[in-house]
């Protein structure tokens, strides 16, 4: 690709062709594909303005991996990490308004799976990386940028397996920033008008996958029998379903309502019986919010029998769950209460929570760099009830934030479009996290 070298100019561009790339990750390696071809591509595109490039397969064929980095003024200080995955969740063409991999750009939006979830950060970072090497610009330190497989499914053919069988490629690492954070969320000001808040992730509640098993002796469905599995294992999930976990109030989510309290005036009291109603006065970002003030344990699968007459000897279920910082022996009771002596629990997916502070120079130079393009704004911490590659990161000791900034339309509802129907991203949105992330890369 040729163009202009302002890095804004080109990245509608870049994250256009990005999604035209069908790098769908079905949870299955058999069946994911795309990303050893975009992640040649990214290649491509890095190497033209001069970069050395590094390509990893993570544990298995077409996993595709792009690693470059590019040397700062202060090679004594920690680099900085710049992480995006290429895979996207699958879509269903017949669903949308446009296909899901055409890249469209009209009505303001660039449009297709991976918009938001997250090409659009991807597309920012291959544009400034181009950008600092035509233009011959020096970062103030090392930046490492990373464009990653396998996130959606948890990273085991991604940054897991790269963590676990290539730190090298993260040495001198010491903060990383991705997806899910940085992002607009504009509140009505008590005192009349509006504020956007800028939110940067902290804080990842875990992402634990649990299976439920039920045995009982196989029978013939036409008698009686005082152990059946499939009733022990879907009381269990019923149970779990219906379960309200306590209210915990972290640090992250506590500032985050704080900050919202002093722009607004609502009243977040996590003892108030009124906390779901002002949590909904936040819009769609509540679906977020509200996730994040307890556990949760969401019944997903169910597997039990072979034929519709016989009682079978052992019955499945799977639940996600996710777990807030510090939770985890809490919770563990708290299932086994539920659950009961006669279901058997095991963790077959376990990516822990994680959770930093809010503070030090990195914090300050995102604050700096929205500031730039917004003046009037304020950036506050969150956390993310779902789960990115920063839990592989985090066990290198690697401190990690969520920064991908985009100033969104106040009517926008943001969160319903990660994984969702007709995921787009507004092309003034995208121009100014370019504008905003180049700043923040210059005063890192």
């Amino acid at each position: 690709m040729t163009g202009p070298v302002n890095a804004e100019a080109e990245v509608v561009d870049l994250v256009s062709a990005l999604i035209r790339f069908d790098t769908s990750n079905t949870g299955d390696p058999a069946t994911t594909k795309g990303e050893a071809e975009c992640a040649r591509w990214v290649a491509e595109q890095l190497e033209e303005v001069g970069y050395a490039t590094e390509y990893v397969e993570a544990g298995a064929p077409g996993r595709g991996n792009l690693f470059a980095r590019l040397e700062g003024a202060d090679r004594s200080r920690g680099a900085l990490l710049l992480h995006g995955h290429l895979d996207v969740v699958p879509a269903e063409a017949s669903d949308w308004s446009v296909h899901p991999f055409s890249g469209a750009v009209t009505d303001g939006y660039v449009w297709g799976r991976g918009a938001v979830d997250m090409k659009d950060m991807c597309g920012m970072l291959i544009a400034i990386a181009r950008h600092f090497k035509r233009a011959g610009i020096t970062p103030p330190r090392d930046l490492v940028f990373a464009f990653l497989s396998d996130e959606e499914a948890g990273g085991k053919f991604g940054s897991h397996w790269l963590v676990n069988n290539r730190p090298d490629l993260f040495e001198g690492v010491t903060e990383a920033v991705g997806e899910v954070g940085g992002f607009s969320l504009t509140v009505p000001r008590k005192d009349g008008g509006e504020r956007r808040l800028y939110l940067v992730e902290t804080a990842e509640k875990s992402m634990m996958w649990m299976k439920l098993t039920a045995r009982s002796h196989a029978g013939h469905g036409s008698m009686i029998h005082d152990s059946n599995s499939v009733t022990a294992v879907a009381e269990a999930v019923a149970k779990l379903g219906r379960h309200e976990f306590p209210l915990v109030m972290t640090d992250a989510v506590g500032q985050f309502l704080q900050a919202v309290t002093e722009e607004t005036g609502y009243s977040f009291d996590i003892d108030s019986q009124d906390l779901p109603g002002a949590i909904a006065k936040l819009g769609p970002i509540a679906r977020v919010v509200g996730a994040t003030l307890r556990d949760t344990a969401n019944p997903t699968m169910l597997k039990a029998g072979y034929k519709a007459n016989v009682i079978p000897a052992s019955a499945e279920a799977v639940v996600d769950c996710r777990i807030l910082p510090g939770r985890q022996a809490a919770f563990e009771r708290e299932v086994d209460e539920l659950i009961g002596p006669h279901v058997t629990r095991e963790w077959i997916t376990e990516l822990p929570s994680y959770e930093t502070t809010f503070d030090g120079d990195l914090v300050d130079a995102m604050n700096g760099a929205i500031l730039s393009a917004d003046p009037d704004a304020r950036i506050v911490p969150y956390m993310l009830s779902g789960g990115t590659d920063a839990k592989a990161f985090a066990q290198l000791g690697i401190r990690c934030f969520g920064f991908a900034p985009l100033q969104l339309p106040p009517d926008l509802d943001f969160t319903a479009l990660f994984h969702g129907v007709d995921e787009r991203v507004p092309v003034d949105a995208l121009k100014f996290g370019t504008q905003v992330l180049e700043h923040f890369l210059l005063h890192c």
